[in-house]
């Protein structure tokens, strides 16, 4: 299979499935070997200290903004990103004590972990499971530092076994949560009798960059919330597996040259935002081709997908999204409704909108169903679910 030079794209291909087989490609060819994973449960929990945009407006621009001019800018990003209301890591009068990098990173090792065992707790007994059951934890952030990582506190808190396998992931930033559910399927088709589970913990809120007056964190700003989200996966071997959607296939792509669309600037203040005009921009370039290449080789079009659950990166990216694929809101509707009522949570914002679409929108046995998230690389990752 050949590649153009300048595109990095990573694809695994099953053919037609039943619900009992899959396919396994290596280099040159592919590899038979049964079994299927089944998500069993996706759990999304969020901080307590909920507030209106309008209140987190105004807390940014005292924190942030030198001047009057500044700030009318910044109620006019606030206003268009379509965000109702946002959850935050901390009580809104605290966010005065972060005075730099280690105040706030102290906050998120509190917080985040706290948050991740909550997650991760409640999407066991969900799934029916206790913490003893599970085999492999992946842990993704996006806006602390942790070492040991999160999945190692998280651990120890729970009661996971001592011999669970860990996988930190960080980097990948919203886009993390449908990687992470890709990746849980790539190790349980190797491991068919095991539980794995995926946590996401972000805390965007103690990120923010004051004296910065730049676009990009105008707009941050007034996007992110704070949040986290679990979800647990078994093999097809695991003896009294849950019922639920069945993964089938996964794809990432890479884009070329985008490295500075969206990502951190990293410096003695901590993490400060990248976020580039260029994302809608990429998104309609790529997006359409990277869901037929997924569908395809099932003997799938657009319209054979009765569940859409993408991440909510913000009303342009929704936008686009929807301009390229031919959808419209509806079939957005429960990525529109978390993105105005908790904001865009990064790498646990797709895990809110698929536990969301569970809950509100159960799909019918035999309907199909993608998971997608864009983020830091540039790039895309996308799983092919059947219910």
């Amino acid at each position: 299979m050949t590649r153009a030079c300048e595109t990095l794209q990573y694809s695994q291909r099953l053919p037609a499935v039943d619900r009992c087989a899959a396919h396994l490609p290596s280099v040159g060819g592919s590899r038979t070997v049964t079994g299927v994973t089944t998500i069993s449960a996706v759990h999304g929990v969020l901080p307590p200290h909920r507030y209106p945009q309008a209140r987190l407006t105004n807390l940014f621009a005292r924190l942030c903004l030198p001047d009057s001019a500044s700030r009318a800018v910044v109620s006019r990003f606030h206003s268009s990103a379509r965000v109702g209301s946002r959850h935050l890591a901390l009580a809104i009068e605290r966010y005065d004590e972060l005075d730099g990098f280690t105040a706030a990173n102290d906050a998120f090792l509190s917080v985040a972990v706290d948050l991740g065992c909550e997650a991760a707790l409640a999407a066991l007994a969900d799934a029916g499971l206790r913490p003893s059951d599970v085999d492999l934890i992946v842990s993704t952030t996006v806006t602390g530092i942790a070492v040991p990582s999160l999945d190692a506190r998280i651990a120890a808190r729970i009661g996971l076994r001592p011999d669970v396998k860990r996988i930190p992931i960080i980097g990948l930033g919203c886009l993390a949560g449908a990687a992470g559910v890709a990746r849980l399927h790539d190790f349980l088709r190797g491991w068919p009798g095991s539980v794995a589970m995926l946590v996401s913990v972000e805390l965007c809120s103690l990120t923010v960059q004051r004296q910065d007056p730049s676009a990009a964190n105008m707009i941050a700003s007034g996007l992110f919330g704070d949040g986290a989200a679990a979800v647990v996966a078994v093999g097809s071997e695991h003896i009294g597996a849950t019922a639920g959607p069945q993964v089938v296939d996964s794809l990432s792509h890479l884009y070329a040259d985008s490295e500075r669309a969206m990502g951190w600037d990293v410096g003695s203040t901590g993490l400060k935002i990248v976020l580039g005009a260029e994302v809608p921009e990429l998104v309609r370039e790529h997006l359409a081709d990277d869901v037929k290449n997924l569908l395809a080789p099932h003997g799938l079009e657009i319209g054979d997908i009765a569940r859409w659950i993408c991440h909510p990166g913000g009303p342009k990216v929704i936008e686009a999204i929807q301009s390229v694929l031919g959808l419209d809101e509806q079939d957005l509707a429960m990525t529109w409704r978390s993105l105005h009522e908790i904001g865009n949570l990064s790498s646990a914002s797709v895990l809110h909108v698929f536990a969301d679409t569970l809950t509100a929108r159960p799909a019918a046995p035999g309907d199909w169903g993608v998971v997608m998230a864009m983020g830091p690389g540039f790039c895309a990752e996308l799983v092919l679910l059947r219910w």
